[in-house]
């Protein structure tokens, strides 16, 4: 099997370092592989930490938690760069969420494969995974 890169949308993150069980075992796999490059984005980070400071009942994440495990795991941290944010200029409308747009930017900039469980996003590139995650 040859090596891959990936960058995690924010979903898949928080599955991959808090519930890993709800991902297939082909994408532990893979996440885990030594083959394999595993970004995640500081944007996550970011939107993780507005979800947080809504206060939402279904939504206890801390940045700093997440952020420590993700590098515990062993995963990378992307961080966002002007060009990343140049590219959004010329990004077609298809999908209004700035997170998902940014990480998009920033998968064809690696170039990496972005798992994703939003479908929406499969428009933008062949580079857009789309993974299913398992009821918990």
């Amino acid at each position: 099997m040859s090596a891959r890169t990936y960058l995690l949308d924010t979903n898949v993150l928080l599955s991959a370092v808090i519930a890993p069980e709800l991902l297939s075992q082909e994408i532990r796999d893979n996440l885990s592989s030594p083959t394999n490059t595993v970004y995640f984005s500081a944007a996550s980070i970011w939107e993780i930490a507005i979800k947080r400071s809504l206060n939402k009942d279904n939504f206890d994440f801390s940045p700093e938690d997440i952020h420590a495990l993700a590098l515990e795991t062993g995963f990378i941290e992307l961080t966002v760069q002007a060009e990343h944010c140049s590219a959004l200029a010329t990004m077609p409308w298809l999908h209004r969420d700035p997170f998902d747009r940014l990480l998009l930017a920033q998968t064809q900039s690696l170039p990496a494969y972005l798992l994703t469980t939003d479908n929406l996003l499969d428009q933008y590139s062949d580079l857009v995974m789309h993974i299913a995650l398992k009821k918990a």
